[in-house]
């Protein structure tokens, strides 16, 4: 097939990568732990762990793992915030040939009780702030005999004295603990220290093993489980390193890149493009819990230097308006990358004015370990884009007959490449459906992709809104309603209309109080087309989102 985003390539960046024959993340991990033994890996409330304590206490439990049963293949789930204990747990998961099985720490009981039973997870770690939810679901799933529970408090890694003072606070004076009973459930110093006395027998892992069971986000429905074989992920996270490479060549020599992991470890764009690829290039993985407290978020960034931040469109918006942001030196950032949700040309704006650094856009999704394509780190990216295909990962839009469609007509994306999944978890109907005879995984967004190779997004194919034979995408319209002024954030949805099949409702969130329906209705009448108009506008105080911050239409959708 044709390739013509190769001939945009920045210099220096492969064509394609060379994932080694017998890749697994057990090696990878491996080998980063011995050569990088000295260096801090992860900063966490103002403690430093470092790689030579992550591989022994990740060995320590992946022994302990061993010693309760587990064997290669049992599925683990992680119920844990952006905490070292997540990093541990998921080396320990990896290690021993176990899966790793994310779950979200805000899940609510009916949907850990989903999660866990399709999965089959055989053991969970916890947090303590969450344990509450695991209480409540039904046995099996809540009975240690059945499950081997671990819990593991915010304070289990920052010493004895730190330690336990943060985890007073957080119980006794905060209140951030809801009582619970689980009291078969071993703690996370317990089994820790166990393991230590243990006997790792590390696994055979083939490249074709399953890593990783990643649940999709559910916008548009009930999450499914993405089989992610090592192979996969390595895959993903050797693209990412040769893609980013020109924005860190600058770095001095020995010079470790610092991360700010403001992204959920748990969702698949924090996992692999922050906490895999940080450690593949030995670098320190700055922690942040809780993105959402914004001045927290940027009280850590302002300790030291940093070179890399990801996060979605709402986070960067909401760091560069705070009046906090004065406080963090951004001379040392070099790459910042955009992805989880669209990002606004006003949001690009305001944080390279903020910070002097332009926003790298890119585009993936559970399905790919994530990444699929990325604009150009060292600059001469195309506004609006999300990039050029990743090495070794083929694009083409499809029509609804599964023809591909000429440069400039929107298609819907498939993509083909190492880091696709194997396919959805006991679900081989709902694979097939997304897989091509080809190998090619129709990912169900639509975009436009020119002669060049650059591709644009312009919406979920499920999310279109159909008004009296129109197609109406919803991306379109919430651009134009997010730029007027007093608006801080928006989402279109479609609903029914009994004149036109589907009409336009939207959702907006205020900036200045004294914005009205009117105000908004004359805005669009004077920048969308008649059949674009929304004919339902309702203000909310917010939306609903995903960890990443892409709300969530279906809620929406559902709700009107």
């Amino acid at each position: 097939m044709d390739r013509p985003w190769l001939q945009q390539y920045p210099p220096g960046v492969p064509d394609q990568v060379e994932v080694p024959a017998q890749a697994s993340l057990a090696t990878l991990l491996d080998e980063s732990f011995a050569l990088h033994a000295r260096r801090p890996a992860l900063r966490f409330m103002g403690h430093d762990v470092r790689y030579a304590q992550l591989d022994a206490d990740s060995r320590a439990l992946a022994a302990w793992f061993q010693a309760r049963g587990l064997v290669r293949g049992d599925r683990v789930a992680l119920m844990l915030p952006n905490v070292p204990q997540y990093a541990v747990a998921a080396a320990a998961v990896l290690r021993a040939g176990l899966v790793l099985v994310n779950l979200n720490p805000l899940c609510t009981a009916q949907e850990l009780a989903h999660l866990l039973k399709d999965s089959g997870a055989r053991a969970i770690v916890v947090q303590e702030t969450c344990a509450a939810v695991l209480e409540e679901l039904s046995p099996p799933l809540s009975q240690p005999s059945a499950m081997t529970v671990l819990l593991a408090s915010l304070g289990d890694m920052l010493g004895p004295l730190k330690g336990a003072w943060v985890n007073q606070m957080l119980r006794r004076v905060q209140h951030g603990v809801p009582a619970f009973r689980l009291p078969e459930a071993v703690r996370w110093r317990e089994a820790v220290a166990a393991g230590r006395r243990m006997a790792f027998v590390a696994p055979v892992i083939s490249p074709h093993d399953m890593a990783m069971l990643q649940y999709t986000g559910g916008t548009t429905g009930l999450c499914k489980g993405a089989v992610l074989l090592h192979r996969n992920l390595v895959a993903n996270v050797l693209q990412c390193e040769a893609w980013s490479r020109p924005a860190l060549a600058t770095l001095a020599p020995g010079e470790q890149p610092v991360n700010i992991g403001a992204l959920p470890l748990h969702h698949i764009f924090g996992f692999t493009t922050g906490l895999l690829l940080s450690v593949r290039q030995g670098g320190l993985n700055v922690l942040i819990p809780n993105p959402r407290d914004h001045a927290a978020t940027l009280k850590a960034m302002a300790v030291q230097p940093f070179h890399c931040l990801s996060a979605g469109d709402t986070l960067f918006q909401a760091l560069a308006q705070h009046p906090e942001v004065a406080a963090v030196d951004f001379s040392a950032l070099k790459l910042c990358v955009g992805g989880g949700m669209a990002l606004r040309s006003s949001t690009a704006r305001l944080w390279r004015g903020v910070t002097g650094c332009t926003i790298v856009e890119g585009y993936g999704l559970c399905e790919a370990s994530p990444a699929v394509t990325c604009n150009p780190v060292g600059g001469g990216g195309v506004p609006g884009a999300i990039g050029l295909p990743l090495p070794g990962t083929d694009v083409v839009l499809l029509d609804d007959d599964g023809r591909p469609v000429p440069p400039g007509t929107p298609g819907e994306i498939a993509i083909r490449g190492p880091q696709v999944m194997a396919g959805y978890w006991q679900r081989p109907d709902e694979t097939a459906k997304v897989m091509t005879a080809d190998g090619f995984f129709r990912t169900g967004d639509i975009g436009i992709m020119d002669a060049r190779g650059w591709l644009r997004i312009v919406d979920r194919k499920k999310d279109m809104i159909l008004v009296s034979g129109f197609n109406v995408f919803p991306n379109e319209v919430e651009a134009v309603i997010a730029q007027m002024p007093g608006v801080l954030e928006c989402a279109a949805v479609g609903v029914h209309d009994p004149k036109v099949g589907e009409a336009v409702k939207v959702f907006v969130v205020k900036r200045d109080p004294g914005v009205t329906e009117h105000d908004i209705r004359a805005y669009c009448e004077a920048n969308l087309t008649g059949y674009k108009r929304p004919k339902l506008v309702e203000f909310r105080a917010t939306l609903p989102k995903t960890p990443v911050g892409k709300i969530l239409r279906r809620e929406l959708r559902d709700a009107a």
